[in-house]
């Protein structure tokens, strides 16, 4: 019985045929390089050797590096200037709406200041845990700091400017 089962399965594995087919190296307008079996593929077909190593992973393209940055200090001359009377009204103009903004955050956080003093000191019945206070005031607590720390990224942008 084991005796007719191997000849039949050495009779199938010697009629079998090996896959084979040509492989093409073709070329787009762009410069791509693609490898394939099908030859209408494009123009720029060439048929490979059967005994050359083929990738059928695609290469990564690769971008021309970046040129570094020129120095700040040079400009390019096609490049527009200011006049020093325009970057003083600019940064006149920056620094007022800066200080603006300034203003209206020192406003919001004494609201919100004002708003937590009032939620410490109410007391509901059901808040017996302590836990219940702390989180009723989380949020009136983070709109204090939040408007803490927005002042203070304004003063310190106001300090940079000339």
């Amino acid at each position: 019985m084991r005796s007719p089962r191997l000849f039949l399965l050495l009779l199938l594995a010697t009629l079998s045929a090996p896959a084979w087919a040509d492989i093409y190296k073709c070329t787009d307008a762009d410069g791509r390089v693609t490898y394939t079996n099908d030859r209408t593929l494009g123009r720029g077909c060439v048929r490979l050797e059967s005994d050359l190593p083929v990738s059928s992973v695609p290469v990564p393209v690769r971008r021309p590096a970046a040129a570094p940055a020129a120095p700040a200090a040079t400009s390019p001359g096609a490049f527009p200037r200011v006049s020093p009377n325009d970057q003083r009204s600019r940064d006149d103009a920056r620094r007022q709406v800066l200080q603006s903004e300034l203003a209206t955050e020192e406003t919001a956080l004494a609201e919100a200041e004002k708003a937590l003093a009032e939620q410490e000191s109410i007391r509901h019945g059901d808040e017996r845990n302590y836990q219940r206070v702390l989180d009723r005031l989380q949020p009136f607590k983070d709109k204090v700091e939040l408007h803490k720390r927005n002042i203070e990224a304004l003063r310190r942008e106001i300090s940079g400017l000339r």
